[in-house]
């Protein structure tokens, strides 16, 4: 009869430590080939133990193919091969290292992400538990491809209210992060189309469409914005470009030059233009700048947002509006796709929305940066010589451009403000083509800057460019 000394299992469950026993004595020849074992109910009783231990662990043993049932005759142990009759050692818990995070600055000027007070925890979980209590129903149900409708819903009256665009829900797409709507984007226009990019421009954007193994061109900037007559030689399908403030230069696109884009659009049928507005609603002065898409009367403009901007840069949720025949099309080819965003998060920024929150905060937001602007330019000023500085496009957005007069190079400069603890960027970084580059020209981003912290980032800035 099998008797072990249950006392000794440690933190092992009774059916857990009966199972191991057997298996050891199996692996070491003390129960060999053939041999049957104890019914459930005699060895239950022998082990002073229930029979549902005792059915766990032959269960266990079946399962992995140590013993073998037959029916109305009992358990009997498996012939097991030479090269598995060794004992397995005892194995330590696993021990893993967290991995080296990323480096963090006492001020950050390269970034462009938000600080964490700036987040509204207090409304977002009150929203968060009420979606909890009434909507669970449909938080266990599968989100439709496009996103739930209450926040497609919520999204299309927000920019109807907010920058005049007169869309349906149905044109609207819910996805997590701009890089997925992107991808998709490729998908429904097609992968032999050529797409173009400005230059200077953000680079994920390039590295994208060139992951996607799509052509992918760099087409120059004038004053005005993407240069026409470099647009027309570049033979590109497909224009993606950040009207309302371009990242780095912070251009703002006028509207006698969107409706050249609008007319170059519209001399062919698969030219499209993607809208990218990433920190639009941060103008700082002055009415938001109309939206292409709702000067479009040819079903071109494809319209992409993203919430990282407005709420936190790590709340993944970004939108794209698609025209109404290529929602058709999305329909019959990529409907079939799930919907990247939870059902809980969707649901509590629908209530963000429609309850006004979104409104207040963006509000609250605006005036928070608009302070922080401020306060970079005072300290600015008041450290740096008025004669060796140019301040550009600090009103429209998120950062500005600081021009500099020195003698040192970029990366001199860069590896300064690093021995400062200081990460900064500057506009010839963001060139393709560096022939055009402007050098000497600093990419100021202060939205993620603790307010606390700002003159003190400021000083050891100038510091590094002196």
């Amino acid at each position: 009869m099998l008797t072990y000394a249950l006392e000794n299992r440690g933190t092992d469950t009774l059916y857990e430590y009966l199972y191991k026993q057997i298996k050891t004595d199996i692996l070491s020849k003390k129960l060999v080939a053939g041999e049957r074992l104890p019914s459930k109910r005699l060895l239950a009783k022998n082990l002073n133990v229930s029979t549902i231990t005792v059915e766990n662990a032959y269960s266990q043993l079946v399962a992995e193919g140590y013993i073998y049932s037959i029916p109305k005759s009992g358990y009997y142990v498996t012939d097991i091969s030479a090269d598995l009759m060794k004992p397995l050692p005892e194995r330590p818990a696993k021990q893993f290292e967290k991995p080296e995070e990323k480096k963090t600055y006492f001020a950050d000027f390269a970034s462009n992400s938000t600080v964490e007070d700036a987040f509204p925890f207090s409304i977002w979980s009150k929203l968060l538990k009420e979606v909890m209590a009434e909507n669970s129903k449909e938080l266990m149900s599968r989100s439709p491809s496009k996103g739930v409708y209450e926040l497609r819903s919520a999204v299309a009256g927000y920019l109807y209210q907010f920058r005049g665009m007169d869309v349906k829900p149905e044109q609207v797409i819910i996805g997590a992060g701009t890089e997925y709507l992107y991808g998709l984007i490729i998908q429904l226009l097609g992968y032999d189309k050529c797409y173009a990019v400005e230059d200077p421009g953000y680079q994920k954007i390039s590295r994208i469409y060139q992951a996607q193994n799509v052509c992918c061109k760099f087409v120059a900037m004038d004053e005005n914005g993407i240069n026409m007559e470099a647009l027309e030689e570049s033979g590109a399908d497909v224009l993606h470009i950040s009207p309302a403030h371009h990242f780095p230069t912070g251009l703002v696109t006028p509207v006698s030059r969107r409706y050249e884009l609008l007319s170059w659009a519209s001399r062919k049928d698969n030219r499209y233009i993607i809208e990218d507005e990433y920190d639009s609603e941060f103008r700082l002065v002055g009415k938001p700048v109309p939206t292409l898409e709702s000067i479009d009367v040819g079903e071109k403009v494809i319209y992409i947002n993203t919430f990282s901007k407005s709420l936190s840069s790590t709340i993944r949720i970004s939108y794209m509006v698609l025209p109404e025949s290529l929602m058709r099309r999305y329909d019959e080819m990529l409907s079939f796709y799930a919907c990247t965003v939870s059902n809980i998060e969707q649901y509590t920024l629908a209530r963000f929305i429609t309850d006004g929150c979104l409104e207040k905060h963006i509000n609250r937001m605006r005036n928070y940066y608009r302070e922080q602007r401020d306060l970079v330019l005072a300290c600015i000023k008041k450290y740096m010589n008025p004669d060796k500085i140019r301040i550009r496009e600090e009103n429209s957005g998120l950062h500005f451009l600081l021009e500099i007069d020195t003698n040192y190079s970029d990366d001199r400069l860069r590896n300064n403000a690093e021995a400062r603890d200081i990460h900064i960027s500057f506009l010839s970084q963001y060139y393709r083509n560096t022939e055009n580059a402007r050098y000497h020209t600093l990419v100021i981003n202060y939205s993620g800057i603790m307010p606390e912290h700002i003159e003190e980032a400021v000083r050891r800035l100038i510091e590094s460019i002196e």
